[in-house]
């Protein structure tokens, strides 16, 4: 009990981008318009939707969804962020940086499922159209929307729980990052850190790479299902509800593989930052311009928005 005590009583250090100060006010103001834009643009996307009847279908619904998940991902994490720019550093307590872990990791494993619940969604659409009101009704809409909110916090719970038995290690107080990621938090801890480790890696690769396959097996059928339409109008009009989806699949599993799969080890630490920074703020500021680009019905919804608004 006196180490549980004292861990949560622990303060530590979050770099971040500590080498940047020499650009002084730069920083901080490209960081807030990112994030402006990110918040802004997805809220546009989900109002957009809600205003709009011809929008009321399936896969706006798991757009909206999506929307709030980038919402409160980014939300996360670049707060905190701008936070250190003007103060030049940034405390965080030991629960606190395991809070921020663990809704970073949440809402992340949330967004694959949720992407994966998308493309079933295309699926159904394409392969199976007649019977695609029946199989993709309103109900099993909201359960595939709940269940990748909830399995997202919940499997994540698990690797959190195992940090509770553990105890910081002497010294180790400085992260050398912008976030508590689970690399530099597993860092802190000494103790039986491999189960921890593993059970991170093992629920997280599951999380990933099991809605990635699925992603992936949707659309060769979807593809199979496309290339036998006879006129290329109707090919190229099936594409088209999925060209976005694939986009943001792309850029979202893109950039996951840049940063934890891909070899980094031996990146300096600035460098292996401003891969994160793609994952963490960038991506989810290119929701909304993917699906507001590529997409005519959200652009037009988008339209009679703003005209309503001003």
């Amino acid at each position: 009990m006196s180490g549980v005590s004292e861990n949560q009583t622990t303060w530590l250090t979050l770099v971040g981008f500590g080498k940047l100060k020499h650009l002084g006010f730069f920083p901080f103001a490209l960081f807030l318009a990112i994030y402006v834009a990110t918040v802004g643009g997805n809220i546009l996307i989900v109002l957009a939707v809600a205003s709009s009847r011809t929008l009321h279908t399936p896969m706006y619904f798991f757009l909206c969804h999506f929307s709030l998940l980038e919402i409160g991902y980014t939300s996360n994490i670049v707060p905190r962020l701008l936070q250190s720019f003007l103060e030049g550093g940034d405390l965080i307590s030991l629960v606190g940086c395991l809070a921020q872990f663990y809704v970073f990791a949440s809402l992340a494993a949330a967004e694959c499922l949720m992407l994966s619940a998308m493309s079933y969604d295309r699926y159904l659409a394409i392969c199976h159209p007649l019977h695609y009101p029946v199989l993709m009704s309103t109900w099993c809409c909201v359960r595939l929307a709940t269940g990748a909110w909830f399995s997202g916090f919940f499997f994540s719970a698990f690797t959190l729980a195992l940090a509770a038995p553990l105890s910081l290690c002497p010294g180790r107080r400085v992260i050398d990052h912008y976030f508590c990621d689970f690399a530099p938090v597993v860092g802190l801890f000494c103790g039986e850190v491999w189960v921890m480790w593993g059970a991170g890696v093992s629920i997280s690769g599951c999380l990933t790479l099991a809605p990635f396959l699925l992603i992936v097996t949707s659309y060769v059928f979807i593809l199979r299902a496309v290339l036998r339409i006879p006129s290329s109008h109707g090919r190229q009009k099936a594409f088209s509800t999925c060209s976005s989806h694939l986009s943001v699949v792309a850029v979202f599993y893109g950039t996951l593989i840049v940063v934890y799969v891909a070899p980094t080890e031996h990146m300096p630490a600035l460098l292996r930052k401003a891969f994160s920074v793609f994952y963490t703020v960038l991506t989810p500021m290119l929701n909304p311009i993917i699906y507001s680009l590529k997409n005519q019905e959200v652009k037009w919804a988008l339209r009679r928005l703003c005209r309503q608004l001003l």
